[in-house]
């Protein structure tokens, strides 16, 4: 509890105890008044100077105005009790969500504390602590174990693990080594490491993450604009209602002022907006934070809201559900082992920095002994010939087996095809793709189950290639040999196909695919931990290269409009009821400020589980990556 609150608590306290001792002690008339004029001013004389603060600035109706007058008027009717506990109550519905209000943002503040305090750079061969903001472009620093990294660079000396969970919800330590890329807002926990800094803390990653969070609030969702349009409205509309009802009623029908004027300030004390003014802007936040929990970060509520709505996921190929990596997916040897056939091929390829190649060295996985390897000649076009232990290795594409007279048996299977021949006698063929992600035939599947209606995914690489991708992963389209002007006409296309209200997303690495992500109602970018593109091009970035992190992103929103919407029946319906209630009668001032505090508490319980992550949300985490081995 903040020292603002605990003062609060503590007025509330002493006006409860003045106002307790007023009503028990038989005190005459004056003393009585006395008392009563004591604790109310205790309670409550920070409302009324926010109301006459505010009618100076132009700004009269809000819920400081409502209780004011509705106090005021009850004690000038000489109801001294029900005018001192309608503010004492009210009080306690204030320290209740400045509570509530508090407790979020420190979770999120907590989530996202990844601001650094100081950096160490080397200079003139010594360490010094300065501030972030100090460190240039190509100075070194020193980061020791415990201590967060507090710029983006390259790891010159060390090893270590980086603990990522602030930034990507992930609680695995990533092992990093020299030459190795680490961004800000990591925790150091093992080895000594230096670093050579690539940007200025105010382009660095950890930046750029504070910035995003502190300015998505700034995004209003079109929740929280009706909520901000009908308090507008709303509020002169109950105060003219109550003057007609404190007027037109003794006029019409002759009955006494008095009552109808009480019925009137219970009217203004039931009808104040508060529990929805707090907690449909809450319980968006709480979502945001609640987000930001599972590695993903969402720009606004305006984009949480959209997500919630989305019918059509479009997704770019490679680097989104692909790692844009190539991997050895397939050995077809010919009368030798399958390792011996990636040892022939290794030794082939060794020495060249093609993608390919180094899968293949990758996959042998064994030192490579450069003794037993003579006569390197590239065959541009074909491929290459090595003499291995004396003996003559082929390694590349059909032409040169061709070329060289050699009988091979042709792989059908979609991807590169390396084809290996020893001594003029084929040794058989390796199978090359592009690796798709471990979890990413799950994210689809688990983005259907939420109710997706369509996934599709658009693409510039091969037919054949294309719609194999597709086939493993179930999505339900592919378009594929497509330029960057074709995947925007096809986004044109689909967003026709989507509902009055459905919403399309993108999801794209954030840097080839600009256009696309600007032309989507909501784009996605993956990757995003470290990317200064994904960050600025998307609406929402994915902290990880997970898919899976998109379906718990809408689960979250879906979660978090259910939310804002109970609360939106919930208030306005009690209230409704109550209002009724009060204006023929039937309920007192009372009952008026324990509905209306009541529904604050119980708005504002509900907008809290907004930030509460269930396993159920975090989907992607952990053992779900074990769903998807038959990829």
């Amino acid at each position: 509890m903040t020292k603002k609150q605990k003062k609060q608590l503590y007025r509330i306290l002493a006006a409860a105890a003045i106002c307790l001792i007023t009503v028990a002690l038989p005190l005459n008339p004056t003393w009585k008044l006395a008392g009563f004029l004591l604790s109310y001013v205790v309670i409550g004389w920070d409302i009324i100077w926010k109301a006459i603060t505010n009618i100076l600035h132009g700004q009269v109706f809000d819920e400081n105005f409502l209780m004011t007058v509705a106090t005021v008027g009850a004690m000038f009717l000489g109801e001294y009790a029900e005018g001192v506990a309608v503010m004492l109550f009210y009080q306690v519905g204030e320290l209740f969500q400045s509570y509530a209000v508090s407790k979020s943002r420190r979770s999120i503040s907590g989530l996202m504390d990844i601001r650094p305090d100081y950096a160490n750079v080397v200079r003139e061969d010594e360490i010094v602590s300065v501030d972030p903001d100090e460190v240039a472009v190509g100075e070194v620093i020193v980061v020791k174990p415990g201590e967060r990294v507090p710029l983006d660079g390259t790891i010159l000396e060390g090893r270590s693990a980086l603990n990522t969970s602030a930034l990507t919800g992930e609680s695995l330590p990533r092992e990093v080594e020299p030459g190795a890329d680490v961004i800000s807002g990591c925790i150091n926990q093992s080895g000594t490491i230096k670093i050579l800094v690539s940007k200025p803390y105010g382009e660095s990653t950890v930046a750029k993450i504070l910035d995003l969070v502190e300015n998505a609030s700034s995004k209003k969702s079109k929740s929280e604009a009706f909520i901000t349009r009908f308090a507008r409205y709303y509020t002169p509309a109950v105060v003219a209602a109550a003057v007609l009802l404190a007027v037109l009623p003794p006029l019409l029908t002759g009955q006494p002022f008095a009552v109808w004027i009480e019925r009137a300030l219970t009217f203004l004390v039931i009808s104040c907006p508060c529990a929805l003014v707090i907690s449909v802007p809450l319980s968006f936040f709480g979502g945001i934070g609640g987000a930001s929990k599972c590695g993903v970060l969402i720009k606004g509520s305006n984009y949480l809201e959209a997500l919630a709505k989305t019918e059509t996921v479009v997704f770019d190929k490679t680097g989104t559900l692909t790692k844009g990596s190539f991997a050895v997916s397939g050995c077809f040897p010919e009368k030798i082992t399958k390792e011996k056939l990636l040892e022939l091929a290794a030794y082939a390829e060794k020495d060249s920095n093609h993608p390919i190649s180094k899968s293949i060295v990758n996959a042998y996985g064994k030192e490579l002994n450069a003794s037993r390897v003579a006569d390197v000649q590239e065959i541009a076009g074909h491929g290459i010939s090595i003499s291995l232990d004396g003996k003559t290795v082929l390694a590349g594409n059909s032409r040169l087996m061709n070329l060289n007279h050699i009988k091979f048996k042709p792989v059908r299977e979609t991807g590169t095809v390396v084809y290996v021949a020893e001594d003029g006698i084929s040794r058989g063929a390796i199978l090359i793709e592009d690796e798709v992600k471990e979890d990413a035939a799950f994210a689809i599947r688990e983005l259907k189950q939420s109710g997706i209606r369509k996934t599709v995914m658009l693409t510039g690489d091969a037919k054949a290639v294309g719609e194999n991708v597709a086939q493993r992963l179930g999505l339900d389209e592919v378009y594929t040999e497509l330029l960057p002007a074709d995947k925007v006409s096809h986004m044109e296309q689909l967003l026709s196909q989507t509902s009055e209200k459905g919403k399309l997303a993108f999801v794209g690495d954030g840097i080839n695919d600009a256009p696309v992500l600007a032309r989507a109602d909501i784009g996605i970018a993956m990757g995003g931990l470290g990317s200064d593109a994904a960050i600025e091009a998307a609406d929402v970035v994915i902290m990880t290269d997970e898919p899976s992190k998109i379906a718990a992103a809408m689960r979250i929103s879906r979660k978090t409009l259910r939310i804002v919407h109970q609360n939106i029946v919930f208030a306005l319906g009690v209230k409704a009821i109550v209002m009724i209630l009060g204006a023929i009668g039937f309920a007192s001032m009372w009952a008026a400020v324990f509905a209306d505090v009541g529904v604050s508490v119980i708005a504002i319980l509900n907008a809290v589980r907004a930030l509460q992550v269930t396993k159920d949300d975090r989907v992607g985490n952990g053992k779900a990556f074990q769903k998807t081995a038959e990829v």
